[in-house]
C-alpha cells in the first residue's frame, strides 16, 4: 500500500427549505464526525453551491466545506477564484475546492450553455487550474492561454490556506484522472459517465475491475507525488442491513449489473455496520481509498455508526 491514510468521511447534501434546516443538517454532519459537507453543482432542485457552503461553514466550527464538484464551464476562473478565496477566508480556511470538466447533459441542454467535446472541456479545465493557482499566489498574475487571458490581475482576497484550498478533481476516464493525478490534492475516482446520464454502463464502469484500472492510471500519472494524493470515492448506495444477500439481489437491477458485481462495488455499501467497515478497510488496502463521501441526509444518518468506528483510523 502506497500511503495508508486514516479514513475520513464526507456527506454530499444539496437542498433544504429554510436556512435553519440547512444549518441543522450541517451541525448534524459535524456532530456525527463527518470531515466535510459537499454540495454538487447542477441547475436542478438544489441550493447554490457558494451560498450553501458559506451558510454551512457559518453554522459549524470545524466542518470543512466544498463543492463536489463545480462545473468549470459555468464560471470564469477569475470569478471562481474570488468566490473560493472569500469562502476560504470567511470560513477560517475550511474550503476544499472541487472542480471538474462537466458531464451532465441536462445542465447544458436546459441552460443553453454549449457542451464542447470532452477534450476541449478538459483542456479548458487545465487552463482554469493554472489561472486559479496564479490568482491565489501573491502579486499580480498574467496568463495567455487558448481559453483564458489574464492581464496583470492580483486576485484578492487571498485564501487563508497557504497556496490556496486543497483541490479536488474527480473523473472516470484516463485523461481526466491523469490530470487529477498531476494537479489535484484529492483525486476522486468515479465511474465514467459517457452518456451524460447515470446509467447501467456507468455502474459497470465503476465496478471493482474498472477501479483497479483507474487507480493504475492515477499512480502512473502521479509518479513520485502519488504518496501526497488522497484518494476519494463518492458512494452511490448505502444500505445498512442484517440481510446483505437480499439487499444486494434487490440492488443489482437498479445498478444494471449482476449481484456479484454489486457485492464488491467500490461505490456501494451493503451489509451490517461491521460488514461494511470490513469492506472499507479491504478497499483501502486495494485502492488506497480513504476519503469516502455518502449522498443525502438519509445516507448521512445510516452511515453515522460507520463514521464513528472508522474516522481517523
Amino acid at each position: 500500500m502506497a500511503h495508508p491514510r486514516p479514513f475520513r468521511f464526507g456527506v454530499q447534501l444539496s437542498r433544504a427549505d429554510t436556512g435553519a434546516e440547512w444549518a441543522a443538517l450541517a451541525r448534524k454532519a459535524e456532530d456525527f464526525g463527518y470531515s466535510t459537507l459537499f454540495v454538487p453543482d447542477h441547475f436542478g432542485d438544489q441550493l447554490s453551491p457558494a451560498v450553501a457552503l458559506m451558510a454551512a461553514a457559518d453554522a459549524t466550527t470545524d466542518l470543512r466545506v466544498g463543492p463536489l464538484v463545480l462545473d468549470n464551464d459555468f464560471r470564469h476562473p477569475v470569478v471562481l477564484a474570488k468566490e473560493a478565496a472569500s469562502i476560504d477566508r470567511l470560513s477560517g480556511g475550511r474550503l476544499e475546492l472541487g472542480i471538474g470538466a462537466g458531464w451532465m447533459n441536462d445542465d447544458y441542454d436546459q441552460s443553453g450553455i454549449a457542451m464542447d467535446p470532452p477534450g476541449v472541456r478538459i483542456d479548458r479545465l487545465e487552463e482554469a487550474l493554472d489561472v486559479l493557482e496564479g490568482l491565489f499566489a501573491p502579486g499580480a498574475f498574467s496568463y495567455e492561454g487558448k481559453h483564458y487571458r489574464i492581464s496583470a490581475l492580483d486576485g484578492l482576497p487571498k485564501p487563508v490556506q497557504p497556496d490556496g484550498p486543497r483541490v479536488v478533481i474527480g473523473g472516470g476516464g484516463r485523461r481526466l484522472l491523469s490530470l487529477a493525478a498531476r494537479r489535484a490534492d484529492i483525486v476522486g475516482v468515479s465511474p465514467s459517465i459517457r452518456s451524460g446520464r447515470v446509467d447501467a454502463a456507468a455502474a459497470r464502469d465503476g465496478a471493482a475491475d474498472g477501479t483497479d484500472r483507474k487507480l493504475g492510471w492515477v499512480r502512473d500519472a502521479a509518479g513520485s507525488r502519488y504518496g501526497d494524493v488522497e484518494i476519494n470515492m463518492l458512494i452511490f448506495a448505502c444500505v445498512v442491513t442484517d440481510d446483505r444477500a437480499s439487499a444486494i439481489d434487490a440492488m443489482a437491477p437498479l445498478f444494471g449489473v449482476p449481484p456479484e458485481i454489486v457485492s464488491d462495488h467500490p461505490h456501494a455499501w451493503v451489509g451490517t455496520v461491521a460488514q461494511i467497515c470490513d469492506d472499507l478497510i479491504a478497499r483501502r488496502e486495494r485502492w488506497d481509498a480513504s476519503y469516502l463521501v455518502v449522498q443525502g441526509s438519509d445516507a448521512m444518518d445510516a452511515a453515522a455508526p460507520i463514521v464513528a468506528r472508522l474516522a481517523g483510523t
